[in-house]
């Protein structure tokens, strides 16, 4: 079977136009298991069927678990509308901005959270509210580019985590696949807020 006739989470265009496969210029030791190829300019390409297979295996893994314990973090102002509008879809608590340490051990933060499983959108910026689940002895869930450590991280969705298009479609495909294994949806068609708002240009 060829890669355009196996079957995807979404088309396969999707996932080649906002880029979700186009890594960095470095490359980790953790990172090549899922690494396709080097570019010819340089940059490193993740294998698009590991990350739809990664992905899949996160919403099922997610749909385990209520909306309340759940917790996404995410730094990176890129990555601030999909993760907004996976909360709309699914109630799951986001931290989109500065992860204040403490919010995850300590009970007498006002805002203080009781997760029982921490999904980030890159390892680094989001090493804070990393290094507070690891203390709470939860699982983390990362969305990792060619770069990245994952020290710490229990499962790596490989991704271009850096662009605002690829996060927007990961976390509308983690969205959907959530939904779907919750008995919430029964295909895309029910999802109430369309893949073009995830993925549009600012």
């Amino acid at each position: 079977m060829t890669e355009e006739q196996e079957v995807y989470l979404t088309d396969l265009d999707n996932y080649l136009k906002v880029g979700l496969h186009i890594g960095t210029k470095f490359k980790s030791k953790y990172m090549e298991p899922f690494i396709y190829k080097i570019r010819t300019d340089g940059l490193a390409v993740l294998n698009v069927k590991k990350i739809d297979s990664r992905i899949e295996t996160a919403g099922k893994f997610l749909s385990r678990f209520e909306p309340k314990d759940i917790l996404v973090v995410c730094r990176r102002e890129n990555g601030w509308n999909g993760v907004k509008l996976f909360k709309k879809l699914t109630d799951i608590e986001v931290i989109a901005g500065r992860y204040r340490p403490g919010l995850m051990t300590n009970h007498q933060l006002e805002d203080f959270h009781e997760a029982k499983i921490l999904v980030v959108a890159d390892p680094w910026p989001d090493k804070n509210a990393i290094k507070d689940a690891v203390n709470m002895g939860i699982p983390i869930i990362a969305c990792c580019d060619t770069n990245n450590e994952t020290n710490y991280v229990d499962f790596v969705i490989p991704c271009n985590n850096k662009g605002k298009r690829s996060l927007g479609l990961l976390f509308y495909l983690l969205a959907k696949e959530y939904l779907k294994n919750r008995g919430t949806i029964k295909s895309e068609a029910d999802m109430s807020i369309p893949l073009d708002e995830f993925i549009k240009e600012d």
